[in-house]
């Protein structure tokens, strides 16, 4: 089968593309409920996984006591508000801000799972700042190319 040469017009002739005509964000395939249940579902989870698994390193694969789930429920509260703190107010603040308390808060949450193992509070001091500057480096460089100073959206 034989098939004809392209040409610079095509068949269409030529096609501007006008980048008013695009959508500058992904189409939002959800209704307003589904992204509430998501805004409150999503730290709840993650909550109680963490808080789980704060209390696993606490007992160092001992017998699980009353207190210890107790300190694992109110693990998992105290990191469920505060994620929920964070990801409400965070965007509130300038990039800079905005990547440090984002950044801080896993950096601290990774260095109280490490403190709950029993090894050294420096270690577990050290691997936080290690996880808040890695982050923060990440988060930084998202906001400061998709937004510009002022924290307007710019893609």
């Amino acid at each position: 089968m034989a098939q004809a040469a392209p040409t610079s017009g095509g068949m269409m002739g030529k096609v501007r593309l006008n980048r008013a005509a695009r959508p500058t964000r992904t189409p939002d395939l959800f209704d307003e409920r589904v992204h509430t249940m998501a805004r409150y579902g999503i730290p709840v989870v993650l909550g109680l996984v963490y808080g789980f698994w704060a209390a696993a390193n606490r007992r160092g694969g001992g017998e699980i006591t009353g207190w210890n789930i107790l300190f694992g429920f109110v693990t998992a509260a105290v990191f469920i508000v505060l994620c929920i703190a964070v990801a409400t107010f965070a965007p509130l603040l300038k990039r800079e801000l905005h990547s440090l308390v984002k950044s801080a808060f896993a950096g601290a949450a990774v260095g109280f799972l490490y403190a709950q193992t029993g090894e050294s509070i420096y270690r577990a001091v050290a691997l936080g700042a290690v996880v808040t500057a890695g982050i923060f480096l990440v988060f930084f460089y998202r906001y400061y190319t998709r937004e510009d100073a002022e924290g307007h959206r710019i893609r």
